[in-house]
């Protein structure tokens, strides 16, 4: 299906029948418009404050969720859940689930570099909407917007595997692949009060199996801190070779 053009009433009208919310067409443009497509139209809107709102939104519902339905849980398996709920690699899997990425509004250089598919752009737009659902109706339609989009995860038996510890995992992974120890690299944007990182991991061991370059780059990450991006980064790695293995 290929859907309405991006940044269209049409696009917006068959998101929301998708997301299944009713939502002012300004608030939903602005949660799908990135930063690229901001600087190429004259330094309009983009989405990183809805993003930054939705990401508070949704760490809230997962957790109140996870404590009320796991009461044998403890702190330390509970804060593991979370982090595998909210991670970027789950929000790039709920989003193109959804095909969250035809209705994204990209500049030039994105989408030539396949921005629609990146999970970093793809969880950040899913915390947007978030955020943007939360302005026009309110905490509980939110609320329930972010527990039906996860619900899936919620409820796969594979999701607390490798997620729960995912740089062990890949490191065990690639040891037994040949391709060495996994090596991270983090950078951060933003302003102090409001830091972002963004990581990517390598393997500098033997790239035979896979044909890759050795020492490439096989997976990026975001987060609020250095380890969040890290582990996200090392989800989507692991999730890259295990797909390959």
């Amino acid at each position: 299906m290929s859907g309405a053009q991006p940044g269209t009433s049409a696009s917006r009208v068959e998101l929301e029948k998708l997301l299944a919310i009713d939502i002012s067409p300004e608030l939903l443009e602005l949660a799908l418009t990135h930063r690229s497509f901001a600087y190429e139209n004259g330094g309009i809107a983009h989405n990183e404050r809805l993003e930054f709102l939705g990401d508070s939104i949704l760490g809230q519902a997962v957790t109140v969720k996870l404590y009320r339905d796991n009461p044998l849980l403890d702190e330390g398996e509970l804060a593991k859940r979370r982090a595998s709920l909210v991670s970027s690699v789950a929000l790039a899997e709920v989003a193109r689930s959804i095909g969250l990425g035809r209705h994204l509004r990209l500049g030039r250089g994105e989408e030539l570099t396949g921005g629609r598919d990146k999970s970093s752009i793809l969880a950040d737009t899913v915390e947007a909407v978030i955020g943007a659902v939360y302005l026009d109706a309110g905490g509980e339609a939110a609320t329930e917007l972010v527990l039906r989009l996860v619900a899936p995860l919620m409820t796969d038996p594979d999701r607390f595997g490798a997620s729960m510890d995912p740089k062990t995992s890949l490191q065990e992974l690639s040891t037994r692949l040949g391709r060495g120890l996994p090596h991270y690299e983090v950078v951060d944007s933003g302003p102090d009060h409001s830091k972002r990182f963004h990581a990517s991991v390598s393997l500098t061991g033997d790239a035979r199996s896979t044909g890759s370059t050795a020492a490439a780059a096989i997976a990026e990450g975001t987060g609020t801190s250095k380890k969040q991006a890290e582990m996200a980064a090392a989800l989507e790695a692991w999730t890259v070779l295990s797909a390959l293995s």
